[in-house]
């Protein structure tokens, strides 16, 4: 019995070819993808999305088998759901200034000395 079916041999085959042309880019990044087992790797999970027939990943854990549902227990009142009330933006606190620093007040000039009237009144004869 065969591993892989037509259809996914034949998805695996168009992206090869897309690789090779450099159109095939990856799912998230959308990087180009220059390798070809990663190629392999995306034709292979397309095939799986598409429904042809390609056995799980590796690493992917096996189905378990359903299990019955277990009977949930009722709530005697059930809780009314609460709406969440819009969030306002909060107001951007304006940084706080820094105190500048204090200049020292000027000092005041000592108001001269009157000449004595008398030295004065010799100067002038």
């Amino acid at each position: 019995m065969a591993k892989y079916s037509k259809k996914a041999s034949e998805k695996v085959g168009e992206v090869m070819h897309e690789q090779k042309e450099g159109k095939l880019k990856s799912g998230r990044s959308g990087q180009k993808v220059s390798n070809p087992k990663q190629a392999i790797a995306i034709g292979l999970s397309q095939a799986r999305k598409e429904g042809a027939k390609v056995p799980a990943k590796k690493g992917a854990p096996k189905k378990a088998a359903p299990k019955k549902a277990a009977a949930k227990k009722a709530s005697p009142a059930k809780a009314a759901p609460k709406k969440a009330a819009p969030k306002k933006a909060a107001p951007k606190k304006a940084a706080p200034k820094k105190a500048a620093p204090k200049k020292a007040a000027p000092k005041k000039a000592a108001p001269k000395k009157a000449a004595p009237k008398k030295a004065a009144a010799a100067r002038k004869k």
